[in-house]
């Protein structure tokens, strides 16, 4: 693997959706969430605030 290229692993996959990570070169990590042809790209306070939205749904 070429040190500029980010890591990436996969964190959850289902047949139409794929949530990764990416741990780019400079040291900050992104977040994406394939849905069919969009992805959302989250870098990690984005990535936080998300995830306490899709909490405060199962609150609901």
């Amino acid at each position: 693997m070429n040190a500029r290229e980010p890591r990436t692993t996969t964190l959850a996959e289902t047949e139409n959706y794929m949530v990764w990570k990416a741990e780019e070169p400079d040291g900050e990590t992104t977040y994406h969430i394939e849905m069919n042809n969009v992805t959302l790209h989250f870098f990690e306070e984005e990535w936080q605030e998300f995830l306490d939205l899709i909490a405060s749904l199962e609150e609901e």
